[in-house]
């Protein structure tokens, strides 16, 4: 079910952004910290809101830093290592000298560059857009989709990839071609991450670099959790009702992400209510006015080019009249993120939902 949510949101995404402006080879990764001065403030240090639901107006989710600190562990790589990969491929690996991990989120990139193999990647998908990517060039086309032909330029000796991006056609030129593709699990979910972190460790033969990025992935995680935590309601009653909405306005896209989408689990992380699971979504499905209205958030959450492609709030509720017609329209409540942050988990999943938490609890206006 989960491999089919993945391919599934690759296409979508895919159809949304083919209008939209990729980040080129040189294009330079956001400065972060400077707009977010809240995001280092510890939760229990800011002033948190007495009455979530009431809040109005849009807010921003943003991470303090877009920096990917490295573990601490320079063990090398050991090499050649065959490993059978989420397609059932035996695939073996004989040098990372040059590797190129490529998805739609980006979280394969930051992975690599966690495990504190950064100096040897040679290329980037149009989502990596973290400290220390600028000068990689993008091998992804509009849409996603990867090109084949830049792929070859580079010469990767490994391409550590996944279902959300394809055409699978390229992935088996560039195996006709010589150089050994894996492809990861496509599955990005809180609960996810240690399985994420141990599939590239072994197929990057540093399972040593793998443990110890775990080991402080979960640390970080439980950390966050249990901050978070100390200021969720404690009567279910009270805590927010919310919904991640998935819009690209220039391609009609509208989608409500619901139970198994990888969604569920950043609101629930939160301590929020994930109504979608309320009203028995499941997945990621067209969205309507009925499931829109039955479900009553409080709160929207939105990517940031996705909010921003129907005109922000004001454009969604003109296009999207049952938005007004829930406390969220009503409130003009919408929490937006950026897109290759708020799906992507790996290294950042607890920077994602504190960022979240801080957006929810002690909301600035959105920038």
């Amino acid at each position: 079910m989960r491999r089919v949510l993945a391919v599934f949101l690759a296409a979508t995404i895919a159809i949304g952004l083919a209008g939209c402006a990729q980040p080129t080879a040189d294009a330079a990764a956001p400065t972060i910290e400077d707009d977010c001065p809240q995001a280092s403030v510890p939760l229990a240090d800011l002033d948190l809101t007495d009455e979530v639901r009431a809040v109005e107006g849009p807010s921003t989710a943003c991470l303090s830093s877009h920096a990917i600190d490295p573990v601490d562990d320079d063990t090398a790589p050991d090499l050649p290592v065959t490993v059978t990969d989420s397609e059932d491929r035996e695939v073996t690996i004989t040098s990372a000298d040059r590797i190129l991990p490529i998805d739609i989120s980006g979280t394969i990139s930051s992975t690599v560059f966690a495990l504190g193999l950064g100096d040897q990647v040679v290329g980037r998908d149009s989502s990596t857009q973290f400290a220390g990517t600028e000068g990689l060039p993008v091998v992804t086309q509009t849409g996603h989709s990867l090109n084949a032909e830049a792929i070859l330029e580079l010469a990767p000796t490994v391409i550590l990839t996944d279902t959300t991006i394809g055409p699978k056609e390229v992935r088996q030129q560039l195996r006709d071609a010589g150089i050994a593709v894996v492809v990861i699990s496509s599955d990005r979910r809180l609960d996810t991450t240690d399985e994420l972190v141990t599939e590239i460790a072994t197929a990057l033969g540093v399972p040593s670099r793998g443990a110890a990025l775990i080991e402080r992935l979960d640390g970080q995680l439980d950390e966050a959790l249990a901050e978070i935590a100390e200021i969720v309601p404690a009567d279910e009653g009270d805590r927010t009702r919310m919904l991640f909405l998935y819009v690209r306005g220039s391609a009609n896209i509208y989608y409500i992400f619901g139970e198994d989408s990888g969604a569920d689990s950043l609101i629930d992380a939160v301590g929020g209510v994930d109504v979608a699971e309320e009203i028995g979504w499941e997945g990621m499905k067209p969205m309507t006015a009925e499931a829109l209205v039955a479900a009553k958030p409080d709160v929207l959450v939105m990517m940031t080019d996705g909010l921003d492609s129907v005109g922000g709030i004001d454009g969604l509720i003109e296009r999207v009249p049952a938005v007004a017609e829930t406390p969220a329209g009503i409130n003009r409540r919408v929490i937006d993120m950026a897109d290759s942050e708020i799906l992507s988990f790996g290294p950042r999943s607890a920077d994602v939902i504190s960022a979240l938490a801080r957006a929810l609890y002690a909301p600035e206006p959105a920038k």
